[in-house]
């Protein structure tokens, strides 16, 4: 990542009010992608079950 978790947070912080609950989206590494139809995504956090997507074209 270019700028680390705690700067995100800073910055956004400056322009509006976080809550508990809220999600910051740092977006995708260098070196990912690209996605193609059928590839599947996780996301885990913690001990929370992981959520899974499968990529589609738009129609």
């Amino acid at each position: 990542m270019i700028y680390s978790v705690a700067d995100l947070v800073a910055f956004a912080s400056q322009s509006l009010t976080l809550l508990p609950g809220d999600v910051i989206l740092t977006g995708t590494p260098s070196g990912v992608g690209p996605l193609r139809a059928g590839d599947e995504l996780e996301a885990r956090v913690d001990n929370w079950p992981p959520l899974r997507n499968r990529v589609a074209h738009a129609r």
